[in-house]
């Protein structure tokens, strides 16, 4: 139970003392980094790795691989693919990008969180000319206190922009509405050949059983089509029923070609930690 606890008293601190106690809590271990040459340039220090699990330089660039084979795998991204990253973060994927995409790519990010965007204009940004960071001051009661609504923002980009959009760990930490209208946007500023994906945390009636079983990561709260892991903080964790993300990518003329379960609800053969899903464009949307 002890994660449970800990999750739930993370989850309480107000938006800004998260990053002062992650950055005085790893503060030890990034000092023991620096001396031991245990850095990289484009990887932050632990305290300030705000999404996902902090980890050293060599453990944060294998991850960054990670996740480039599953884009290249999943959705068969090219050296030359014009690209967003929906919650760039601190730029952990956009690492091993900046080997991958030739200068005929593009990449664009953007972030609620500032302190991300700007460490990665100052790094990655600042040797890629072809490596775009925007911040979008946005409201998550997980991330910024600050900002407008998710649900009505548009991406600042223009249609049909990319061939390839992708997010990691972000749809787990959003709110139904603001899931759907970015749903929306991705259609909009997606090539119509192009593909898209993201992770979520996904059930269906079979396995929400299995999932409530597990004390540590469990989902108590139920919702209409989705359930909450926190009521207090809606955006800590959601995940959705199959059934009702089917829908709602078929609302923003989506369709979902694949969905590949993550290992953190027990798959034997997963690829992922969370459910790794691919959308494409609806051709002749009724």
């Amino acid at each position: 139970m002890k994660n449970k606890y800990l999750r739930t008293f993370w989850y309480a601190l107000p938006t800004n003392y998260k990053y002062l106690v992650r950055k005085l809590y790893y503060l030890p271990q990034d000092v023991i980094d620096k001396l031991t040459g245990n850095t990289h340039k484009y990887v932050p220090p632990r305290g300030s790795i705000y999404t996902g699990s902090p980890a050293s330089a060599k453990t944060y660039i294998s991850q960054s691989k990670h996740q480039l084979n599953l884009l290249k795998q999943e959705i068969d991204l090219k050296p030359s693919d014009h690209v967003l990253d929906i919650g760039s973060g601190i730029g952990r994927t956009a690492i091993s990008l900046c080997e991958f995409l030739n200068s005929h790519g593009k990449y664009e990010g953007f972030d609620v969180v500032k302190l991300g965007v700007d460490w990665c204009k100052s790094r990655i940004g600042k040797d890629f000319p072809n490596f775009n960071f925007t911040y979008v001051p946005l409201f998550n009661d997980l991330y910024n206190d600050d900002g407008h609504k998710a649900e009505n923002f548009k991406f600042p980009y223009t249609d049909n922009e990319f061939d390839k959009i992708f997010s990691f760990s972000v749809f787990t930490h959003m709110q139904i509405e603001e899931i759907q209208n970015y749903l929306f946007e991705i259609n909009r500023v997606l090539k119509n050949d192009g593909l898209a994906s993201s992770t979520f945390f996904l059930y269906n009636d079979e396995e929400i059983t299995t999932i409530n079983k597990n004390e540590k990561f469990n989902f108590s709260i139920e919702r209409e089509g989705y359930r909450l892991m926190n009521d207090k903080v809606k955006s800590a964790n959601i995940a959705i029923d199959k059934e009702r993300l089917h829908l709602m990518a078929k609302n923003a003329n989506l369709e979902i070609i694949s969905i590949l379960d993550g290992f953190w609800k027990g798959t034997s053969n997963a690829i992922e930690f969370q459910d790794f899903v691919v959308f494409k464009k609806i051709d002749n949307p009724n």
